[in-house]
């Protein structure tokens, strides 16, 4: 198919592209930036006017549910709410059931995600078998499976010599550990210590449950040689080892959650099981330490840690609750969001959500999609399209994701968004455009 998105600001973060522009694209790539061509015949036009042309939006923490757990979220469901939300690649942990450890299942949601025609789907394989922390997976096969990284979600290894030995194998054979740095005698809690959760009476995390992890991590790493992504940090401690391992030149990466970077544990108010989240919020001085590395670069993604979670497990007490909040949707709005507080550009603010993703996913993208997170001539023609004067309300039940469940509904915290999906394209596909009348506010709150 042949689109030409016109009339709109082209910005691409990793080039510094900022102009009026048009977008020309044909067999999935873009096949122009700039004035189009009267041979140019499109068969679809998409008129960006007052809308940014941006880079679809690389998400590096989403759980999709299937298999294994279709009652809180559906393969279709979960993509449409990507699509929804101007992501058009995603990486999803291997905590499904069965777990992502066999090259069968990694190609099984590939070929189903191919299908869809909605997002790009980047699995992360089981670093251990059944993430039990015994037994190492056939990373090899798993890699050429189309795993681009291994994890153990949010099951921690503990054993430190099975955590070590998988990490000396992955260096050998270059592939990235992704870790979530979590000690697992200390953060079985359901929120972090404080005076906050002293008051309800909630079990405490405690921040070193997430120090004493990375100080293993960083030790492993300085025997290993092996390259770490570091997922969803949650302290300020946390942020000042990661910036100490990147001064000694440690091959690290991090990433921060939208939850941890806008609410703190004050937001849990009166029991609120929308805000039972992994990991726990915390207080406001480790949320500013996060905003602040995201702009200084210690933290280099901001994910939507994406996790549906159906009704009834959200309708129980709080420290019963099962965590995780829906994210795909709202990842680009509060992105936006954090840009404003913290005065800067709107290239600056998108690259934490499309180019530098990409720059921690580095060759495991492969050739193929290598110009994910960017808008270059000749790339992959994944775009979002949006309205950045638009203000809105997040509705869970309008939401197209099949987890409703959301902290940043408006009636927990009476917050407005910024900016709103008008059209999405995955590999020169429209795979997301609202009706008209749905997407213009004229500046003003609306709700969709």
């Amino acid at each position: 198919m042949k689109i030409l998105i016109q009339n709109g600001r082209v910005i691409d973060p990793a080039s510094g592209r900022d102009e009026r522009a048009d977008v020309l694209i044909a067999a999935g790539r873009i096949l122009a930036i700039g004035q189009v061509s009267p041979d140019f015949r499109p068969d679809r036009v998409i008129d960006a006017s007052g809308c940014v042309v941006a880079p679809g939006l690389v998400d590096l923490a989403a759980r999709l549910r299937e298999p294994g757990y279709e009652h809180e979220g559906m393969l279709e469901s979960e993509l449409n709410a990507a699509a929804a939300g101007g992501v058009t690649s995603l990486v999803c942990p291997p905590d499904t059931d069965p777990t992502l450890d066999e090259p069968g299942l990694v190609e099984m949601l590939k070929f189903r995600a191919r299908k869809l025609s909605l997002a790009r789907l980047f699995p992360l394989g089981a670093l251990t078998r059944g993430l039990k922390g015994e037994t190492l997976t056939e990373m090899v096969e798993l890699t050429e499976s189309g795993c681009v990284g291994f994890s153990q979600a949010d099951v921690s290894i503990r054993d430190t010599t099975v955590l070590m030995r998988a990490m000396q194998y992955a260096a050998t054979h270059g592939y990235t550990v992704w870790l979530r740095p979590q000690d697992p005698w200390f953060g079985k809690g359901v929120a972090a210590s404080g005076s906050v959760a002293t008051r309800l009476g909630l079990s405490g995390v405690s921040v070193s449950a997430e120090t004493i992890a990375l100080h293993t991590i960083f030790e492993l790493m300085r025997s290993t040689g092996a390259r770490v992504h570091l997922c969803r940090l949650s302290s300020a401690a946390g942020i000042a080892l990661v910036r100490a391992a990147k001064t000694e030149g440690l091959a690290v990466t991090a990433d921060v959650s939208i939850n941890s970077l806008h609410l703190t544990d004050v937001d849990i108010g009166y029991f609120n099981p929308a805000m039972r989240l992994t990991p726990p919020l915390r207080q406001g001085r480790d949320r500013d330490a996060l905003r602040a590395a995201l702009i200084d670069g210690t933290l280099d993604a901001l994910v939507s840690d994406h996790t549906p979670v159906e009704g009834d497990a959200k309708s129980l007490p709080f420290g019963e609750a099962e965590p995780g909040a829906t994210g795909l949707e709202l990842l680009l709005s509060l992105a936006l969001k954090w840009g404003e507080g913290a005065g800067l550009s709107l290239p600056q603010t998108l690259a934490r959500v499309t180019c530098e993703p990409v720059r921690v996913l580095g060759d495991a993208l492969g050739s193929l999609v290598s110009s994910a997170g960017r808008l270059v001539e000749g790339g992959v023609a994944d775009v979002c399209v949006f309205d950045p004067s638009v203000y809105w309300q997040v509705s869970p039940d309008l939401l197209a994701s099949q987890g409703k469940s959301t902290p940043f509904a408006f009636e927990h915290t009476g917050m407005a968004l910024p900016g709103r999906v008008r059209a999405t394209v995955v590999a020169g596909t429209v795979a997301f455009m609202p009706p008209m009348g749905a997407v213009h506010g004229g500046g003003k709150a609306i709700t969709l």
